[in-house]
This record gives structure tokens, C-alpha cells and sequence, in this order.
């Protein structure tokens, strides 16, 4: 009988949760940088570029790769000849290692769980509790999988019963079209196919733990009927021109990982959950000899790339000289390297100010003719202004943008993902912009942040209100004043008539 100490478990899963923060998986930059090699569009080559370095800057770093340092999600195969020297439950255990990993002062992670879904929705302050999934399995060891999962991407998830003679390729395809682009791709879709509602679910959220192996599959071919379906679903949702960050282009995904089980003869249950740039997990084993041991990976995996910010490439915006003229002139996909002051505020910090205003008073912080960035940060640490602060999902704002242009005369938005028609109409019907930072780059984007001050709603955390100063933060021009869309139009011309 093996057995294996509480401290062990809080020691691995702890230490596994600061290591998933700034290292991605070695599979995942292979299969990222081959991606960058195939990719043909402009602006989805200029993502993926800035993603690769952010990744490489966040692992010499060692801060996080994305600001949205994600739910902690612990999968634990439990050999049946294992005990755990414990009087506590697995869940109170997993939980005091996500609160040791979350509160690290070398290396803070944002905490990101609300304690009351419904109501409240106050933070738990240390990204606590956990999901915890346990299964109890032969053998004598502990095997773990910890990942990290990001809201922008857990959003998305979707779930259908199919008939059992429908495709579930065809399911998928039209699926992963309509998500749009907040689960920030190019990444990874994970399928569970069979079981039950809830069976489905869980293989779908498991099976992106495995390791990524679609380049190799390519090259040998399929063998089985699993694998010939992975490959369906890789080209033709590749073949949709999404590209990365939904700009258009020929990779939306890198991989597509499928997990099956039985299930009723009347049902075909299919869940997708799709894994954003932020790809981020790590397996170990726990065999009763002490806590688990993490291999930082070779620095040369990373391919050697720059940022071209050339005058052809991007134009340089004074942030504090806007004017009504030079913002109707920026056109859609058109890069921009913006310096000077913006201000910052997610879904809290809209709700309170569009709340003042239906009051009839005034926001606490002058917007007009000024800029608004949709980041919820990472704590800084040593000489750091601000930690990693890239997008969040920009359509969570749509309901407020009408409201929120209107009464204070904000002219520009900066978020990750499309806008719906909501925020298009409010965007073109007051002559403003929305510009998209590039998910998956948080570390990379902080870099351009030089000063850092709450000045509004202190007690939303890290949805309070920032007042920033930037200099050449890289940004595109994701809907215009006229209201033209890139992420409508950038599909668009990337897309495989079929």
C-alpha cells in the first residue's frame, strides 16, 4: 500500500500551478510555431508572432502568460492501493495548494472565482475553491493533471445530444463559426463524445490535457475512425479563415483531441471546450516518496522572432492629442502603436458607471475624447508598474458600450474578440473605435505600460479603475468609425469556398 503525505500533494499542485503560470508546454510551441510558418495573413502572422514572444518573455520572466491566470482545474486518478495520510477531504486539500500558488509574493496569480455566482459574486481573494475531479483507479500511485483554465475560453463551451445518425464533425464545424473569437485562437478544441450530459462534459475538459500531436499525425496519416474524425475537424475548421484572433487567416486551431465513451442508444452527446493561446497544463505522478519535480523547458524551443514596427507597418498614436478627424482615419485592420494616457475598466467597473449615469451623475473619471482598456491585471511585483495586463473579452461590454459612449463621450475602446451588433451601431453612431490587443500577449502588452495609478471603484480589485500611461502598446483597428468590422471582414477573405 503506497502511501502519500498531505504535504506532498499541497507541494506539487501548488508548485505545478506557478510553473503552468509562465511556461507553456513544449507541444504547444512546436505546433505554435509551425503555425507561424504556414500562416499567410499579415495581421494573424503579426498575433501569433506577439503571442510566441510573450511566451518566451513570460518564461525567462517567470510572470504569467496571461493575465487571466484561470481556474484551477485538478483531475486526480487515485490508485486503489494508494492512502492518503489525511484526516481533510481532497477538495480542502487542493485548495490550500491553489491558495499558496494564487498569494506567492514572487510571482502573485490573479484571482479570478467569485464566492456567489447568483448574487454577491464577491472574489474569494486567493482563486479558491477549485474544480476538482477524482477517479478511482487500479494501481498504487497519485496521477495528476493541473491545469489552468481561462474564462475566454470556458465561456465557449458549448454542449448538444445529436441524433445518432448526425455528423458530429458537421456539428463542431458550424459550432466553433459561431463562437467568434474570445476564446482566443489559434488553440486547441477538446471533444468528449458519448456518455452522458455530464460525462460528456468532463471527457471534453480532460481530453485537452493530453499531449498535442496533430503535426505528426498529419504527416503519417489516420489509422483509426477517431483519428480520421480529428483530422476532418482540423481542416475544416481551419479551412473557415477565422485565423488567429479572428483577423482572418488560414490556423484557427492546432489541435483537436477527442474523448469517447459509451452511451445510450438513443443519444449522441457531444461537448466541445475549446483551450485558448494560453494553453496551460502539466501531468505528474505522486508514488509516496516525496512531492514532484518540474523541468523548466529549453529556451531554444522558442523560434527567434521580432516584432516589425516599422512606419509601414503601424502608426503612432498620441493618445493625449486625439482628435474627432484623426480617430474617423484610422481604418479597419490597420495596426497602431499607442502611447500616452488610457484608462482602464471590465464588466464591474461598466455596470457602476452606467449606473451613475442613469442616475443622472457624473463618472468618476473624465472620458471624453479618451481612451478605455477592458484588462483586469496581475499584481505587480519587484520594480514592476503594473503585472500582465492583456484583453479580456470585449463583448461582455456591448450592453453598457450605447450607454457608456453617450453619457461620458468616450471615442476609444481596447479589448480582445469581436463586437455584436449592439456596440457596432453605438460605435459608428457616435464616430469611435474599437481596437483589439492580442490575447495570450499579457506579459508582452505590460511591457508597454510605464506608469500604473487606481483612480476609481478601489474596491473592485483588479476590475477597479486604472489610469495608465503607455508608450507604442501594439493594437489593431478592430471596427472603425463607420462601423466596418475586422473580424467580419477578415474571415471573410480568408475563408476555403467549399
Amino acid at each position: 500500500m503506497t502511501k502519500i503525505r498531505e504535504s506532498d500533494i499541497i507541494d506539487s499542485i501548488a508548485d505545478a500551478l506557478q510553473f503552468i503560470s509562465y511556461f507553456h508546454p513544449a507541444d504547444f510551441i512546436r505546433h505554435m510555431a509551425a503555425a507561424l510558418e504556414l500562416e499567410e495573413s499579415p495581421a494573424a502572422r503579426d498575433a501569433i508572432t506577439q503571442i510566441l514572444l510573450n511566451s518566451r518573455m513570460a518564461a525567462i520572466g517567470r510572470r504569467p502568460i496571461c493575465q487571466d491566470t484561470g481556474t484551477a482545474n485538478i483531475f486526480i486518478k487515485l490508485g486503489i492501493k494508494t492512502t492518503i495520510e489525511s484526516d481533510r477531504s481532497l477538495q480542502e486539500i487542493v485548495d490550500d495548494a491553489v491558495r499558496r500558488a494564487y498569494l506567492k509574493d514572487e510571482n502573485p496569480l490573479r484571482a479570478s472565482i467569485v464566492i456567489d455566482p447568483i448574487s454577491s459574486r464577491k472574489n474569494s481573494g486567493d482563486n479558491t475553491p477549485a474544480m476538482v475531479h477524482v477517479e478511482l483507479v487500479a494501481g498504487d500511485r497519485m496521477s495528476i493533471d493541473v491545469s489552468a483554465k481561462g474564462g475566454g475560453s470556458e465561456n465557449k463551451a458549448k454542449f448538444t445530444v445529436l441524433e445518432p445518425s448526425q455528423p458530429v464533425a458537421d456539428w463542431v464545424v458550424k459550432t466553433v463559426e459561431q463562437l467568434g473569437a474570445g476564446w482566443c485562437p489559434p488553440g486547441v478544441l477538446g471533444i468528449g463524445i458519448g456518455g452522458s450530459a455530464e460525462k460528456a462534459m468532463l471527457m471534453a475538459k480532460e481530453v485537452i490535457n493530453e499531449e498535442m500531436d496533430m503535426l505528426a499525425l498529419r504527416k503519417r496519416g489516420a489509422s483509426t475512425s477517431l483519428e480520421k474524425l480529428r483530422l476532418e475537424i482540423f481542416d475544416r475548421v481551419n479551412e473557415l479563415g477565422v485565423g488567429a484572433q479572428g483577423l482572418g487567416g488560414k490556423i484557427t486551431v492546432l489541435d483537436v483531441k477527442i474523448k469517447t465513451f459509451p452511451t445510450h442508444a438513443a443519444s449522441l452527446p457531444v461537448a466541445l471546450i475549446p483551450n485558448c493561446a494560453a494553453t496551460r497544463h502539466v501531468h505528474f505522478e505522486l508514488d509516496g516518496s516525496g512531492p514532484a519535480v518540474f523541468s523548466p523547458p529549453d529556451l531554444t524551443a522558442w523560434p527567434d522572432l521580432v516584432l516589425n514596427r516599422t512606419a509601414d507597418q503601424y502608426r503612432r498614436v498620441n493618445l493625449d492629442a486625439l482628435t474627432d478627424a484623426e480617430i474617423e482615419s484610422w481604418k479597419c485592420g490597420e495596426t497602431l502603436l499607442l502611447s500616452g494616457t488610457l484608462y482602464t475598466g471590465r464588466d464591474a467597473a461598466h455596470k457602476r458607471m452606467v449606473d451613475t449615469l442613469r442616475k443622472g451623475e457624473k463618472v468618476p473619471v473624465d472620458l471624453k475624447g479618451k481612451a478605455i482598456y477592458y484588462v483586469g491585471p496581475v499584481d505587480p511585483v519587484g520594480n514592476e508598474v503594473i503585472g500582465p495586463a492583456g484583453p479580456t473579452t470585449a463583448t461582455r461590454m456591448d450592453r453598457f458600450t450605447e450607454e457608456v459612449l453617450a453619457g461620458t463621450g468616450l471615442k476609444v475602446m481596447i479589448g480582445k474578440a469581436e463586437r455584436g451588433k449592439e456596440a457596432i451601431d453605438a460605435i459608428a453612431k457616435h464616430k469611435a473605435v474599437y481596437l483589439i490587443a492580442i490575447g495570450g500577449a499579457a506579459y508582452l502588452v505590460s511591457k508597454a505600460i510605464k506608469e500604473a495609478k487606481r483612480v476609481a471603484y478601489h474596491d473592485l480589485g483588479m476590475e477597479a479603475i486604472y489610469e495608465l500611461r503607455v508608450e507604442e502598446m501594439p493594437v489593431t483597428v478592430a471596427v472603425d468609425s463607420c462601423g466596418k468590422s475586422i473580424h467580419v471582414l477578415g474571415p471573410l477573405q480568408w475563408k476555403k469556398a467549399v
